[in-house]
């Protein structure tokens, strides 16, 4: 199997949102989405974001010091 960042899916009650993505960017995730099932069927492609979204944000420390900058504030209140 492709080394993939996102293994699998956590069953979470997801919040709706509505995004629109360049041609690209959704080529690229059907590819994605494609690879992650391998032989296991099709996955639904809009699943992946989420997970996306939440290794980009731990990924990036400026967002993490932001955000526990922002949490240290609000205790101290």
């Amino acid at each position: 199997m492709t080394d993939l960042k996102i293994r699998e899916l956590p069953d979470e009650k997801p919040v709706k949102m509505t995004v629109a993505l360049p041609p690209d960017i959704h080529r690229d995730l059907l590819v994605y989405a494609a690879l992650l099932s391998g032989s296991g069927g099709a996955m639904d492609p809009e699943r992946l974001i989420a997970s996306m979204l939440r290794q980009f944000m731990m990924a990036d420390k400026g967002f993490a010091s932001a955000r526990w900058q922002a949490k240290a504030a609000s205790l101290e209140k």
